[in-house]
């Protein structure tokens, strides 16, 4: 058997009605880096994505589109896979709610809650938002509209079955208080304390019988499940609960992280522990939130039409250049603007002037003054040079490891400004001009090298195709992208060699660039 230690982190799964923007992007790229890191730290990870495929807006648009909702759901569910592919997301279950086993467990579950005086029917009367699928009392509107995304909302009434929520009240917040870091940042903490839980919590329809699209209860089918029901019963049925193979669902649950939007941390905070409270099941370790991206002064909505289309970006500027800039320009937790000024800048200033050119001058100093392999030299070690490297190494594993990761990625460019000032410091080319000093300027290229190999391991949660096009211009495979190395300094051989190669990002010119994605957006 493995000694690793098991790591399950989600994100929320994606409902299946239209094309992902950038900012749905966002939360699996957030997902994704952490993934990454953990298994580069020696975890076994599970790293669970995937559709959200049923509920009455499916319905309706397939219907818009003379379509039946399986077909519907099974073309949307191609092109979100093909967009994760795109941005590099290294998913381990991409879970369909439309699966079998999923919709046979959450049947079972349904009818165990019935069974147990849990769930129960009644008949709804009140306010509901379509496009968020969610149930509103007259309290919780905004002007008479969704308080989520600003739409209209409708008055529904019809034959329901509840789930007793109201009587895992005084538990789910004995809980939260017990476990401060149950739900992070602490802001949306005390929402749901204030909010919420202390004017009472009342019992959630559970049901639908005014549509046909979705899961359906299973002793009395003229009721559908409700689509939030459904869906966040996925993070256990996507390892096997109330399924014969359930290995997983015993090796991986509780949950070490569930990666959610601000919007959407009631239902995860508050419904989902409710449900597994009376499952009997252990509740996740953490409920971690993230902001929004702003454009124009309003968070990124397709409805609002000011989304940003990721595929038209990774085209021009490719995947690493996105990824690190939504990480590096919105810091994680908080809400982030996104603009086009921003995101050359940001290829500009980092990627070009600070990681580009340290990789290019170390490169090119090697070719000059060595005819690009240095060899047969006495190496002198620097140990202030050692000391930089692993002070940032252990304050970039601590932020990672408290989920600060837009903090993370700033140390570890920190190292790759701190190169780029040593060149200036040391001047190598006068060293050059000095033939004594030969061994000088090669140990001092040699820890260039290392620096960088040190940078690409820290990078590459972020970038994992830049650290890869580094190395080989040094002769270096991806098994220098290692973190059991990074406590050593001195791991590359010391025969360093350099190959003349192209420019890892090419400087842009902003105002030409900003008229041409002006045009695009026309």
């Amino acid at each position: 058997m493995s000694d690793k230690k098991n790591f399950y982190l989600t994100t929320p799964i994606y409902f299946c009605n239209a094309n992902l923007h950038i900012g749905h992007c966002y939360t699996t790229i957030v997902a994704d880096i952490i993934a990454r890191y953990k298994k580069m730290r020696g975890y076994n990870v599970k790293f669970l994505t995937g559709t959200d495929e049923h509920g009455q807006k499916i319905e309706i648009s397939a219907k818009k589109n003379n379509m039946q909702p399986q077909d519907f759901v099974d073309g949307i569910v191609e092109q979100i896979k093909n967009l994760w592919d795109l941005l590099d997301v290294d998913y381990d279950i991409f879970m369909r709610t439309t699966d079998p086993k999923h919709v046979s467990a959450v049947q079972k579950i349904f009818r165990q809650l019935y069974d147990s005086g849990d769930i129960y029917k009644s008949n709804y009367e009140g306010w509901y938002c379509t496009p968020c699928e969610t149930f509103f009392n007259e309290r919780d509107l905004i002007n008479n509209k969704c308080p989520d995304c600003g739409r209209e909302v409708e008055k529904t009434q019809e034959e329901a079955y509840f789930f007793r929520l109201s009587k895992y009240q005084d538990k789910i917040m004995e809980f939260i208080k017990k476990n401060p870091d149950f739900i992070e940042p602490a802001s949306k903490r005390r929402e749901m304390i204030n909010n919420f839980l202390k004017p009472g919590l009342e019992d959630l329809c559970v049901s639908r019988s005014s549509f046909d699209w979705g899961i359906k209860v299973d002793f009395d089918e003229k009721h559908v499940i409700y689509v939030w029901f459904d869906a966040l019963l996925n993070y256990i049925t996507a390892l096997g609960f109330m399924n014969e193979n359930n290995l997983d669902y015993e090796k991986f649950w509780p949950a070490d992280l569930h990666l959610v939007g601000k919007e959407i941390v009631r239902f995860h905070s508050i419904v989902w522990p409710g449900i597994l409270m009376a499952l009997g099941i252990k509740l996740p370790k953490k409920i971690l939130s993230h902001g929004w991206i702003i454009i124009d002064g309003e968070k990124m909505s397709k409805s609002k039409g000011n989304v940003v289309d990721p595929k038209i970006l990774i085209e021009r500027y490719g995947v690493d250049a996105i990824r690190y800039f939504l990480i590096r320009e919105i810091n994680f937790g908080q809400d982030g603007t996104f603009n086009n000024r921003a995101l050359v800048n940001r290829i500009n200033f980092d990627l070009v002037n600070d990681l580009g050119n340290l990789v290019s001058r170390t490169n090119g100093m090697i070719q000059k003054y060595f005819g690009g392999e240095i060899k047969n030299f006495e190496f002198i070690r620097n140990e202030q040079i050692e000391k930089i490297c692993f002070d940032i190494v252990e304050k970039y594993n601590n932020l990672m490891d408290e989920y600060k990761i837009s903090e993370a990625l700033v140390k570890a460019f920190e190292l790759i400004c701190f190169a780029n000032k040593y060149i200036d410091e040391v001047k190598p080319w006068n060293l050059f001009k000095n033939t004594t000093k030969k061994n000088e300027l090669a140990s001092f290229l040699y820890d260039l090298v290392e620096i960088l190999r040190i940078a690409c391991v820290l990078i590459y949660p972020f970038m994992p195709n830049t650290p890869k096009k580094i190395l080989e211009q040094f002769y270096l495979d991806e098994s220098y992208i290692n973190f059991d190395s990074l406590d050593k300094f001195g791991v590359c051989n010391k025969n360093v060699r350099a190959k003349k190669s192209d420019l890892l990002f090419v400087r842009i010119d902003i105002e030409k660039e900003l008229e041409e994605l002006k045009n695009i957006k026309k």
